[in-house]
């Protein structure tokens, strides 16, 4: 199947039409190959055509064939529809939709040979490098290299249809200090990551809340995400860690599986991101935890408060910034039950307090609502919040593999309503891991969550409508669903297309929801 797949590909390559384009709308400040930019709606023909070939090999197969090709001919059928008949449009659907009927068929095919399928294998795609990684690890050396890619297309929605392509380059080294200099139990990390790209919630004017895509913001550039060192004491029963670090890096922490934000890494610092920064800013701070047999942990932290962690001055550097306004101390206990011995969960519970300084969300320093009296915003201090995040597996269906079942996760945030333009985020789901016997790293997923706008400027946005100063949108919540499939071809490759469907984007009913078709791809080195 291989060797037909690359003979396919090769072909394909060779013969494929070239049309040139100066400046194709399709993934936008990318330029296209020279002689101009493939058509990408050959890929479906070869699509179907190793789709039909799977099932020649393998009766068992043939349904995963037909899955790939009935996908393949929605796409077709999408891009003759007269709502998408351009031709960037027809492009871009084919291609989306090639990938993910591939990966199905990928996956669904190879699900009957779970003896060809090597397992408990190094998590790198380039392997232990002839043991060149191993001995570095012997030593106290743990290298990162990781590169996230994450594109997509709104198909619906927004003032155009657009395809955007935003990745991350992330470069880091742990160093384990008790092998290399003999500190009991303590570790120094650096990490520094790059962003590129584009954002479809801007280009395409999408409207949302949150981001289409997680991995773009906070400045596409380079700059130092970690620098801190961390010691365990008294065997492990209590840790401290110190440096450059973040909030969202020990609190509230979520993985970032999904592509849409809502989704995606500590919930605060998607709430209240104008003082909680989240990955890849990093700030000043310290945090204790203290670890509980049998219970779970307690933690507490303390992080320096300035607007220029964001910027890009000494960006590279752990420099301490002048001009300080306060602190950000959150604190967290967590339960960690083992259900029957086999059935782990979490249950965090948490809440921060800042010193710091934000605008008031509707008021002037003379009480009256600034966006009708045109004066600027009171300045408050003491801002909050608090949050809770759970995760449960519910489901062991392997003895061997304890991370292969059913886990469901629910997130809710909230914070003050003084300063907050949004005031609380609800989400919940579940990942399903090992679906088939062959497969026991892939993933099918599924999340729904909603943002939801400060009340006291919904009602401000009336009052101007009221008073003929508008036409101003009236805002409330937006809700969000994600469907997601995780194929790991091999350690170290994981490939995840997914749909997004946004409703009532940024909370405005009158917006047109959204439909986005994404992938995401994670590559560690």
């Amino acid at each position: 199947m291989m060797l037909f797949a690359r003979e396919s590909a090769v072909e394909f390559a060779v013969n494929a039409p070239y049309k040139v384009e100066p400046r194709s709308r399709v993934f936008k400040d990318m330029a296209p190959p020279v002689g101009g930019m493939i058509q990408f709606s050959m890929i479906v023909p070869p699509a179907v055509q190793w789709t039909a070939f799977l099932a020649r090999m393998d009766r068992k197969g043939r349904g995963a064939a037909l899955a790939a090709a009935f996908l393949c001919l929605v796409a077709r059928w999408r891009a003759v529809e007269p709502r998408y008949n351009s031709e960037s449009t027809r492009r871009c659907i084919d291609w989306l939709w090639a990938v993910v009927a591939m990966v199905l068929a990928v996956s669904l095919a190879t699900a009957t040979h779970a003896d060809d399928v090597p397992k408990h294998q190094v998590p790198w795609l380039l392997g232990d490098l002839s043991g060149y990684r191993t001995t570095l690890l012997e030593k106290g050396i743990d290298i990162q290299l990781v590169y996230v890619t994450e594109s997509a297309y709104n198909a619906v929605g927004g003032t155009g249809q657009l395809a955007d392509y935003t990745g991350q380059v992330t470069v880091g080294t742990t160093f384990d200090l008790e092998r290399i200099l003999g500190m009991h139990d303590a570790t120094f990390e650096v990490t520094y990551t790059e962003r590129a790209g584009r954002n479809l919630s801007d280009d395409a004017n999408l409207g949302t809340f949150q981001l289409v895509q997680e991995v773009w913001g906070r400045g596409q550039t380079v700059r130092l995400t970690q620098m801190f060192f961390e010691q365990k004491y008294f065997d492990k029963i209590v840790s401290w860690k110190a440096g450059r670090t973040s909030m969202g890096s020990d609190f509230a922490v979520f993985p970032c599986d999904f592509q849409n934000l809502t989704f995606c890494g500590s919930q605060p610092g998607n709430v209240v991101g104008g003082y909680i920064f989240n990955w890849p800013i990093s700030q000043w701070g310290s945090r204790v935890k203290v670890n509980l047999d049998g219970f779970g942990y307690y933690q507490v932290g303390v992080y320096d408060q300035n607007q220029q962690y964001l910027g890009y001055d000494n960006k590279l550097w752990p420099v301490w910034y002048w001009g300080s306004t306060g602190v950000l101390v959150p604190v967290e206990v967590a339960w960690e039950p083992n259900f029957f011995g086999k059935l782990d969960g979490s249950y965090k519970f948490g809440g921060w307090y800042s010193s710091g300084q934000q605008p008031d969300a509707i008021y002037d320093k003379f009480g009256n609502p600034f966006a009708i009296s045109g004066q600027l915003p009171a300045i408050r201090a003491g801002l909050y919040g608090g949050y809770v995040s759970f995760q449960q597996q519910i489901t062991r269906t392997s003895a061997e593999d304890p991370k292969r079942g059913l886990r469901l996760f629910f997130n809710a945030a909230f914070a003050d309503t003084t300063t907050s333009s949004t005031d609380r985020q609800i989400a919940g789901g579940f990942w399903y891991t090992g679906p088939f016997a062959a497969r026991p790293d892939d993933v099918i997923a599924f999340a729904m969550g909603t943002t939801h706008q400060n009340e006291r400027i919904t009602q401000v946005a009336s009052l101007e409508n009221l008073l003929g100063l508008g036409p101003v949108p009236v805002k409330d919540s937006e809700y969000v669903f994600e469907l997601d499939y995780t194929f790991v071809p091999k350690p170290g490759l994981i490939i995840r297309p997914n749909l997004q469907y946004v409703y009532s984007p940024g909370g405005n009913y009158a917006t047109k929801d959204v439909f986005v078709l994404g992938l995401k791809t994670i590559i560690s080195f």
